[in-house]
């Protein structure tokens, strides 16, 4: 059951998270590669909220399921390209932040996938991803 409506409760604090995903849409980062990056952010920390919205909304946008199932298995498939996979590890790395503090192997596998401007765009967009897991798996928001 859910514990709080986090967007009436503070409309304010969901401003500041929309300006984030405001400048997220406005990247240089493909809408596809945003999918696989919130997918996986959201399995990791276990937010049934965010997995089921980021899983319709890729697939309302052409990914395929098969892509989509195996996005927790990314490695061990050969479905993504190197720029996502280099994505899906530094999500991976931010995301689990506190266990290893992003090793610098995982640095030199992502920086030559992206521009010093997508690194940051995409550092953000895992940021914000995040934010939302904490808010919708703190407050209990669950897919309708």
């Amino acid at each position: 059951m859910e514990r709080l409506d986090f967007y009436k409760a503070n409309p304010h604090a969901i401003k500041a998270m929309l300006a984030l995903e405001e400048r997220i849409g406005k990247s240089d980062l493909e809408k596809s590669l945003t999918h696989l990056v919130r997918l996986r952010a959201s399995q990791i920390n276990g937010c049934a909220f965010c997995v089921d919205m980021h899983t319709t909304d890729a697939r309302k946008e052409g990914e395929t399921d098969r892509r989509l199932a195996t996005v927790v298995v990314w490695r061990e498939t050969p479905f993504f390209t190197g720029r996502e996979r280099a994505a899906l590890e530094w999500t991976e790395a931010l995301t689990l932040v506190s266990q290893d503090h992003v090793p610098d192997h995982v640095w030199e596998a992502v920086k030559p996938h992206f521009t010093e401007a997508e690194l940051v765009d995409l550092s953000l967009l895992i940021t914000a991803i995040n934010g939302w897991n904490r808010l919708a798996i703190g407050f209990r928001k669950l897919p309708a």
